[in-house]
């Protein structure tokens, strides 16, 4: 009797020495051949660990005297398929759910942007009435009427360089105005 078949009826027999002394033998070979078939994705040391729990289970399902490493690679093999189908059912989820998540999602932004809007909208037109006429004017020279800066310059008696910086200076008033009243509105 050769010494893998004297370890094998001893951990047969119960013998976790025995046992250890086989998953020894074998993990480097199991594992390596798990690595090379796994898919990507694929936990190959997981398949090669429930590989020897299944062996363990089953160990008192061995015969005897028929090849070892051809048994042993079998449940390899089963534990491989298992985590392949594992793997397809995780993709197959996310293929048929990622879409109708993202749709969903998108759908519920645009609703939130939508309501956001409408507000900003209205606190927008609030700080606007708060302006003198003269900066409401170039305001709606620039934006409702679309004037090249030059044109606004030239009508208001002003440099370019002014109007430009009277619109950064107002763009900023309003943005921190808009903030304002969204702010108290949450508070």
């Amino acid at each position: 009797m050769s010494d893998l078949e004297t370890e094998i009826r001893r951990a047969q027999a119960g013998d976790l020495d025995a046992f250890e002394s086989i998953i020894r033998r074998f993990e480097g070979p199991v594992r390596a051949w798990t690595v090379a078939r796994c898919p990507a994705g694929g936990d190959a040391d997981d398949v090669a660990q429930r590989t020897f729990i299944e062996i363990f289970r089953r160990i008192s399902e061995y015969r005897p005297g028929s090849d070892f490493r051809a048994w042993l690679f079998t449940v390899a093999r089963f534990q491989l398929r298992a985590e392949i189908t594992r793997l397809q059912r995780i993709a197959d989820y996310h293929q048929r759910y990622m879409p109708r998540a993202l749709a969903d999602e998108l759908s519920r932004r645009a609703e939130s942007e939508n309501t956001d809007a409408g507000l900003r909208l209205e606190y927008l037109k609030t700080c606007l009435q708060k302006l003198d006429e003269n900066t409401r004017r170039i305001l709606a020279e620039r934006y409702d009427e679309g004037l090249p800066l030059e044109e606004i310059a030239r009508r208001a008696n002003r440099s370019v360089g002014a109007i430009k910086k009277s619109l950064f200076i107002l763009r900023g008033k309003l943005h921190a105005c808009v903030q304002n009243k969204a702010a108290g509105e949450i508070a």
